[in-house]
């Protein structure tokens, strides 16, 4: 496209993505990532950072997705030292979805324990997605230190976590299961019952797993 026609096409499309009807800035996404036009990626990142409807800032990563990741990783990488959390929270959900490996040495043991709930979640997932063969015992490791984190929705995000390691996240997991910590060891037997049974209800199970401890026994099948 020649300037002429790309300035104003991008001036509108930036006009709509700061529209006050999410609908309309849902739109703008879409199209944004359709016809992907590298002059848009800054306000995309911009508006990750501020969006407050979910599905619209689930289709600015659609979108940012769709450009070149040499294009957008820098871009999102430097979002990662933001004071904003949800700037932080977005890049990394979105350097998850661009799955590009250069992006791991940056999901630090400082966004893995953010101390906003959001950011922490969204790292893990980024971490569990980025991870290097290899490095997943270690990363496992280090997100069961956080057992016992949040409520029950944190805790399941970190639990599914997890067990989307796999076996590396065994060790961790029965080691988190003999703490002294009646919640921590709760947490982690839960989190065991669902490597064995991904489906299972998570708060049934994390309950049961409590007044187990509180009983000074042990979860039934626990160890097999």
């Amino acid at each position: 496209m020649t300037t002429a026609h790309t300035d104003p096409q991008l001036t509108a499309l930036t006009a709509a993505l700061r529209a006050p009807k999410s609908s309309t800035r849902l739109k703008a996404a879409l199209a944004a990532g359709t016809d992907p036009e590298p002059g848009v990626v800054d306000e995309l990142i911009a508006r990750c950072a501020t969006e407050p409807d979910f599905y619209v800032r689930d289709m600015l990563t659609w979108a940012l997705t769709r450009f070149p990741a040499e294009t957008t990783v820098p871009k999102l990488l430097d979002q990662l030292a933001s004071p904003h959390d949800q700037a932080r929270s977005q890049a990394l959900h979105t350097l998850s979805k661009i799955g590009d490996p250069a992006a791991w040495p940056a999901v630090t043991r400082d966004l893995l324990r953010d101390p906003n709930d959001e950011v922490a979640r969204a790292a893990w997932r980024a971490a569990a997605a980025l991870v290097p063969d290899g490095q997943e015992r270690a990363l496992a490791a280090e997100l069961a230190a956080q057992f016992g984190r949040g409520d029950r929705d944190v805790k399941a995000s970190l639990s599914r976590v997890l067990v989307a390691l796999g076996e590396a996240a065994e060790p961790a997991i029965r080691d988190a299961m003999g703490s002294g910590d009646p919640l921590v060891a709760a947490h982690a037997a839960a989190t065991e019952r669902l490597l064995r049974d991904p489906d299972a209800a998570f708060e049934l199970h994390i309950d049961a797993a409590k007044r187990a401890f509180a009983l000074g026994g042990k979860e039934p099948d626990a160890h097999r």
